[in-house]
């Protein structure tokens, strides 16, 4: 008997192939087959939001393959990921290969080994439809709002704008942020340490904590120094010596959000590029004589449970590689959020005795990176709990009490393996010498020290990820897009790694809060998602959600067109003049952004492009910017910084001219050639052009701005956004290939679906 299996990509093809035998053919769709038109809205609202599907431009070629390779097969197997997107996918080919066909089963692979593929395949099912509706009503509600609301945009702020119903929201958030930053009002406080010293090492200190039984509040520099002086001659003296034992337990394992936020902490890699490393990671790497081999479980899960198996399996290496004291009495169970749709296990390697680093040779350095991060996280989950001593120490001077606190590890338990990264970093708890109470101490200096509260920081990639998903706005599959989309669009931007809108963005943002206060609201948005899932699970129709959507969003929009005015930022004032006709010159808004303009237009039509801010407003050139990184420089370990040169910014050492280590900046993307990073580069004359970070072991360069995006047609990695004259296009970096789509329409798009992902 004949068999054929449809996946999406070319990689699991390789990695399938040496599970199943000669009987079965396995082809790749590259992804999705069938979509909305890109030339309309492709939804008809009159007939209940019927949705009209085209095959994708570019996949004719595939979708022929595809038929005629089924027509000679006795079975056809559908295996997309599993995943609501991988069900619709499934179900368009199915529609083009005559869905009510009995001979089309869907299948899938959480992970593809060898036991998981054989019992994914001896255990088929059909197409889920209430999967299919999800998705489908996903992307429904995504065009209503990209080609619905995005063409308000054009005509009230400025041409090409986008809307999308979650990235909009994901913007407010980031435009919220830095209101609160902008509102807040530093307050000074001051502190005081005294360095002390015991009858045995080391010196410590210890802080100010209380001022006769009050907690220490300083508030001036005046109040500081009186006690500082108060302090004089004073003697001090062990009080209370507080010991705790504590337990710290194991992070479970990997889910989407954690994994992305884990990986820009430490790697300060993007949603987006931690995303296509574990795609790859899951799909399959060539591991020598062991062939191609799926590495992890499949990455776009909100779930931490684990398989039994893969508890055993990890607590047999646990022992074996730490002893018996490292492994727990029982597996560790841990609790999914409530609104976890549990579909798919935790991340985590598809065997713990794939050790990092005995395949290490076999994988590029930013997938070594994360496998064996996974790898780490999930084994550390499954070991014991780690037992701290920590000591807190009072210390007596008069009516003033400082405090010491320090923590020794008693048994590291799964910390041997793992410790989890946090946002702020941590500080190192110090050592503090034996003590007993009553014992004095020398006084070896007292310090004060003068602070001010700061602000709610910036989000990064980590902390926006997280935010998201503690707000319920997306899922798993999304948050990567809607990441890349705000940035995209020029909504939002990162300095250091922290996002701040754009005054684009601001103004769009307040623009859609006003006006659409519902679809900008986070709890609509959550429970959007929530009414998603229960479409899923069959409780809700999905014309009825989309419908009782689009009802008051129609009206809203509708009431907004006829009403709203132009909407742009306020001229800005400077005191600079106009040199031809001598009147006040302006920081005024245009569709590129700010410039500055004469007020006597139209009658004096001055203009001047607004190279910064500051300048315009003092008339004198701003130093350079200066952007510290997490980054160390490998020559002498001073923290690395992005720094503004005549061509571009690029990352040096800070111990320059002492040190004149430099790189280019990453654009996040992986080199198609070697896996590098991309990095954006200018010419002698200052012509953008986009580079691999391996040069000159890897030569690729190219004009054109690269898009982390694989070609739907031969499925190369990478695409790149080509705009001549003649033609904007999102096209295939290979020649050969000829794959092309129009990106005007794109920019209409409501991008933050995880179509795509």
């Amino acid at each position: 008997m004949k068999s054929l299996l449809i996946v999406e990509s070319p990689a699991k093809v390789k990695t399938l192939s040496k599970f199943l035998g000669n009987d079965f053919t396995i082809k790749a769709s590259i992804g999705h087959v069938k979509d909305l038109p890109k030339k309309d809205i492709g939804v008809d609202v009159e007939n209940n939001f019927t949705p009209t599907y085209v095959v994708i431009e570019g996949k004719e070629k595939v979708m022929k393959d595809l038929k005629k390779a089924a027509k000679a097969a006795d079975r056809v197997f559908l295996g997309p990921d599993p995943d609501r997107e991988g069900e619709a996918i499934a179900w368009h080919i199915a529609e083009e290969l005559n869905g009510d066909s009995d001979k089309l089963f869907r299948v899938e692979f959480n992970e593809i080994t060898e036991k998981a593929v054989t019992d994914a395949m001896n255990h088929p099912r059909k197409i889920n439809i209430n999967l299919v509706d999800a998705q489908q009503a996903r992307r429904v509600l995504d065009r209503l709002v990209g080609y619905k609301l995005s063409p308000l945009l054009w005509r009230k702020v400025r041409r090409g704008l986008s809307a999308g119903r979650v990235q909009s929201v994901a913007v407010r958030l980031v435009v919220d942020r830095e209101r609160e930053i902008e509102a807040f009002k530093s307050e000074e406080y001051w502190s005081i340490t005294s360095l002390l010293e015991a009858k045995e090492p080391p010196q410590f200190e210890a802080k100010l904590h209380q001022i006769s039984d009050r907690k220490a509040d300083i508030k001036n520099e005046e109040q500081a120094k009186t006690i500082v002086e108060d302090l004089t001659d004073k003697p001090f003296a062990v009080k209370k010596i507080e010991k705790k034992k504590r337990k710290r337990s194991p992070a479970p394992p990997f889910i989407t959000s954690t994994l992305q936020q884990d990986a820009a902490r430490k790697f300060r890699f993007t949603a987006k590029k931690t995303m296509m490393i574990a795609q790859r990671l899951y799909e399959g790497i060539e591991l020598g004589e062991e062939g191609p081999t799926g590495l992890i479980t499949y990455m776009r899960t909100d779930s931490v449970r684990t398989a039994t198996e893969a508890q055993n399996e990890a607590r047999d290496f646990i022992i074996k590689e730490y002893g018996k004291d490292y492994a727990p009495p029982k597996p560790p169970v841990y609790k999914s959020k409530k609104s976890a749709q549990e579909a798919h296990e935790a991340i985590r390697p598809t065997s713990v005795f794939r050790r990092p680093g005995d395949i290490k040779k076999f994988l590029e350095p930013d997938q070594y990176k994360l496998y064996k991060l996974i790898w780490e996280r999930f084994v550390a989950s499954q070991m014991e709990a780690a037992l701290l001593d920590q000591t807190s120490i009072d210390i007596a001077a008069d009516k003033y009490i400082f405090r010491a606190s320090g923590t020794v590890v008693a048994f590291p338990g799964f910390m041997t393996l793992y410790t989890e990264s946090t946002d702020n970093g941590k500080e190192e708890e110090a050592r503090l010498p034996s003590l007993s109470e009553g014992e004095m101490l020398r006084v070896d200096g007292i310090t004060p020290k003068q602070h001010f509260t700061q602000p709610p920081p910036r989000y990064t990639e980590a902390t926006l990820v997280r935010e998201l998903e503690a707000k319920g706005i997306g899922r798993p599959s999304t948050y990567a897009a809607i990441l890349s989309t705000i940035q995209d669009r020029k909504y939002a931007e990162k300095n250091d790694g922290k996002f701040k809108p754009t005054e684009l963005g601001s103004v769009v943002s307040d623009l859609l809060v006003e006006r659409f206060s519902e679809l900008m609201d986070y709890n609509f948005t959550a429970n959007m998602e929530d009414h998603l899932d229960k479409i899923e699970e069959g409780g809700y129709k999905w014309v009825d959600v989309v419908m009782d959507f689009y009802k008051p969003f129609d009206k809203d929009l509708a009431e907004a067109m006829a009403t709203l005015g132009k909407v742009k930022p306020e001229d800005i004032p400077t005191d600079q003049t106009c040199e031809k006709c001598g009147k006040p010159m302006v920081i005024k808004w245009g569709r590129h952004g700010r410039f500055i303009a004469c007020t006597g237009y139209p009658e004096c039509k001055t203009t001047k492009p607004l190279e910064d801010h500051q300048s315009a407003v003092s008339g004198q050139q701003s130093a350079p910017e200066i952007q510290e990184t997490d980054e160390k420089c490998q020559k002498c370990g001073s923290p690395m910084v992005i720094r503004t040169g005549r061509y571009g910014k690029f990352i040096s050492c800070s111990k320059y001219p002492e040190c004149k280590t430099t790189k280019a900046l990453s654009i996040g993307i992986q080199c198609p050639d070697d896996g590098g990073d991309l990095v954006e580069r200018r010419t002698k004359k200052g012509k953008l052009f986009y580079s691999c970070g391996n040069y000159p072991n890897c030569k690729f360069a190219t004009w054109y701005k690269p898009v982390a995006k694989p070609c739907p047609k031969c499925g190369a990695p990478v695409l790149i956004e080509k705009k001549t004259k003649k033609e904007e296009v999102l096209a295939c970096l290979k020649k050969e290939c000829g794959f092309k789509e129009d990106l005007a329409p794109s920019s209409m798009e409501p991008a933050d679906t995880d179509q795509g992902e």
